[in-house]
């Protein structure tokens, strides 16, 4: 039997995910689950998540959801306990470890997101990275869409010329299009500490990489751009680093002198191609690789609100042990129409 996944959460990260889980041909998406009837969730269910079951995360929330015009099939702590294999928790830092909780008490396995803590989970996964990891858990936690970006780009050069020390400057979107409520406005914030949390959640990750990260936020929602430099045990040349980048999947090269010359162009592509302008890809300006002696540089594009979906997927089929991790990406990037 295909096993059965529940949403809960249906915001930025949860709507994409219980979407692509719909798109698996080996696995269902029994329901989703939020406590509020907010728009990201009465647009979906009328959209790409029509037909599915709603369930009330929140027992006492139920009525309210009703109340609203909404078609609630039960509450979620009632429907976990037998009918229910996995839960992508997609819901707000601080209420998936609460959540946690009731998932062990129903025997449910869990997938968080890169907000949580590390350590509400034993594995902060990667696909590429540790998907043999996260086999046979009982929770997951999926990094965040910047450590995912640099996971995939560092572990593909590790794992080809090998890489001894990484410098990674981050310039991050203030907010998500939907969060009207974020700036910073006509500022660029820095995160002060150093490293940002990026270069330690990587090593969740990757324990032996050395990295450091710095970060900085702009009035930007589209995505975030990362600066890279990285000092290689062994000599490469600017031809090896592109193909190693062309050779990895979910990392993509662009080029500036085809037009796209920014965040705006490359995201504007993929509204051209893709339900929600979804890139699930790493984007790397081919321009901007550079080698010099042992070290190496580049920038690349990620986009905050799609990259750790495909993540989502992986881990699931990992976690309840259905198949190897290159057969696990290569359904997954089918399915989710991902180059």
């Amino acid at each position: 039997m295909k096993p059965r996944v529940v949403v809960n959460g249906i915001g930025t990260v949860g709507k994409r995910v219980a979407h692509a889980v719909k798109k698996q041909d080996d696995m269902v998406l029994y329901g989703v689950a939020d406590v509020a009837p907010t728009p990201d969730l009465r647009s979906n269910l009328m959209g790409p998540l029509e037909g599915t079951k709603l369930f009330c995360s929140v027992p006492n929330e139920k009525e309210n959801m009703e109340e609203a015009g909404f078609d609630v099939e039960g509450n979620l702590p009632d429907v976990l306990e037998g009918n229910v294999d996995i839960v992508i928790d997609a819901t707000p830092s601080g209420i998936d470890k609460k959540n946690r909780s009731m998932y062990r008490k129903k025997g449910v396995k869990a997938v968080f997101q890169g907000g949580a803590e590390s350590s509400i989970a034993p594995v902060s996964f990667n696909a590429l990275a540790n998907y043999d990891e996260a086999k046979g858990h009982d929770f997951v936690r999926v990094v965040s869409c910047n450590t995912t970006s640099l996971s995939r780009t560092l572990w593909s050069l590790d794992k080809t010329t090998g890489v001894e020390r990484a410098v990674a400057n981050l310039v991050r979107r203030g907010g998500d299009p939907s969060q009207d409520s974020r700036g910073p406005i006509n500022s660029i914030v820095p995160v002060t500490d150093i490293p940002s949390h990026h270069g330690p959640d990587v090593q969740e990750v990757m324990p032996e990489l050395d990295i450091t990260t710095l970060a900085v936020k702009v009035p930007t929602t589209l995505s975030h751009l990362h600066m890279i430099n990285v000092d290689l045990t062994s000599k490469a040349t600017r031809e090896d680093i592109l193909h190693t980048f062309r050779s990895t999947p979910r990392i993509k090269l662009f080029r500036a002198e085809d037009g796209y010359t920014s965040t705006a162009k490359i995201i504007e592509s993929f509204r051209d191609r893709r339900p929600r302008n979804d890139m699930p890809e790493v984007a790397v300006w081919e321009e901007t690789v550079e080698v010099q002696g042992k070290r190496a540089y580049w920038m690349h594009q990620v986009h905050q609100e799609s990259i750790i979906v495909p993540e989502n997927i992986d881990a699931i089929r990992s976690m309840l042990e259905m198949t190897e991790r290159d057969d696990s990406m290569e359904r997954t990037n089918v399915n989710l129409g991902i180059e």
